[in-house]
């Protein structure tokens, strides 16, 4: 008996070969087979069904995977459509029964939230927070627009990267050279 862990698909094989060797090796099918342990003695033609159940089971759940799996790519498929329907329908119930509380809980649906009025602050602070908005974004209106004219001139001011001149490291000064001895020969230069 092996002790590794199993796949499904790989009992399910199993349990096919199984079956394929009880009906080879167990040719009477009401022959009584004892088994170790705490289970039950059963025919070979229970023992194959019972096999045979672990396939059918196997086989069943990879269908209905597969079956599942079409159903949520057709339901991907449909969703935005159906998505748009809807929302053309609520919004057509809403349109036609208005703030009657009662035919929208028919439908599920709940009145939009009436706003109140706006205080003189609450409209100043609104008027100022859009002329910020406008200026920070440069928007402008109509008018302002029609005297922004497309001619635009430019000009291209290329200033010259100026370094200094390297100055040549200087060299120090030359010692003076003894003067020439009378006779033409040099004078050995003198040791320090």
């Amino acid at each position: 008996m092996t002790t590794t862990t199993q796949g499904k698909g790989t009992r399910a094989t199993r349990a096919g070969q199984l079956i394929a060797g009880a009906k080879k090796h167990f040719t009477n099918g009401t022959q009584v087979l004892t088994f170790a342990g705490a289970l039950a003695n059963v025919t070979v033609d229970q023992a194959t069904a019972e096999l045979q159940e672990l396939i059918d089971n196997r086989a069943a759940a990879v269908a209905a995977r597969a079956t599942a799996r079409d159903k949520v790519k057709s339901e991907q498929a449909a969703m935005p459509t159906l998505v748009a329907f809807m929302n053309a329908f609520e919004a057509l119930v809403r349109l036609m029964f208005g703030n009657d509380t009662t035919a929208l809980a028919d439908f599920g649906l709940t009145p939009p939230k009436q706003r109140g009025p706006k205080t003189t602050a609450d409209k100043a602070i609104a008027v100022a927070k859009a002329r910020a908005t406008r200026k920070a974004r440069g928007t402008t209106g109509p008018k302002a627009k029609r005297a922004i004219h497309g001619n635009v001139t430019a000009a291209i001011v290329v200033t010259p990267v100026t370094t200094a001149p390297a100055q040549a490291p200087t060299a120090p000064a030359p010692a003076e050279a003894p003067a020439p001895s009378p006779g033409g020969a040099a004078a050995a230069p003198q040791k320090a």
